[in-house]
């Protein structure tokens, strides 16, 4: 497959939200996996907003950038809420470079491997309604075309996420955004069940549930609570 048909299909997948299989955290984690697949990064973590202006985690592509965003979080420093705050892209910025700009962040990052971080806004109208954190293993720059790509997919994923069709209430808004959230908090659960019942990395145990989730054509959420509840029982491929 062509990088120009991917990307065809990752838009169209992104703009699906008019039949009743789609759900905003399937769509969260498509998005970040859609990056790091598309663009010159290593992982992704998507933030969203909970209205008052604060962020929450709501989706990452590995466990390694779930943590990282979690302390971006606790320590209120680092490219997301600068993006989130401002509007604007944070793009490019290397570890080395942001010691004065967010000295904690850097320290972890560098801990997790990071190299240089980038982060996109997700906007509807004009309103910041969450930021989509990407970071690189070595200093390579993102190329303006890969940044505008990056930028595309997170407008659309806002678009799709909300469903904005012409006008969408606050409390409208607050409602979805706190359902993705709330989900978010759901799959981390499952994921470390799995991952105790298994004795097996956080990330494996992701990707046993989404694997099942997409072999069957089920949604991740649903996968996920039946873990939880005790309806689906999952294996890897060595036991």
């Amino acid at each position: 497959m062509t990088r120009e048909t991917r990307l065809a299909e990752v838009f169209i997948t992104l703009a699906d939200t008019l039949t009743e299989e789609f759900d905003a955290t399937d769509l969260l984690h498509y998005l970040a996996d859609a990056c790091v697949e598309l663009l010159n990064v290593d992982a992704a973590g998507i933030m969203l907003s909970d209205l008052r202006g604060g962020l929450k985690l709501a989706a990452s592509s590995s466990e390694r950038i779930h943590n990282l965003e979690l302390f971006e979080l606790q320590i209120d420093e680092g490219p997301c809420l600068d993006c989130f705050r401002s509007g604007e892209p944070v793009t490019n910025v290397t570890i080395r470079q942001a010691q004065d700009r967010w000295p904690l962040f850097v320290t972890v990052a560098a801990d997790a491997g990071v190299q240089s971080t980038h982060a996109l806004p997700l906007r509807l109208r004009g309103d910041v309604v969450g930021a989509m954190n990407l970071v690189s293993d070595d200093t390579t720059l993102m190329t303006h075309a890969d940044i505008a790509l990056g930028q595309a997919l997170a407008d659309m994923a806002t678009i799709s996420l909300l469903q904005d069709r012409s006008s969408i209430a606050k409390t409208d808004l607050a409602d979805q955004l706190q359902t993705a959230l709330n989900n978010r908090v759901l799959i981390e659960q499952a994921k470390g069940m799995l991952a105790g019942q298994l004795h097996i990395s956080p990330d494996e145990a992701f990707n046993l549930i989404r694997a099942h989730a997409r072999s069957n054509n089920n949604r991740l959420l649903t996968d996920a609570q039946n873990v939880l509840n005790g309806t689906l029982t999952l294996r890897t491929s060595t036991r």
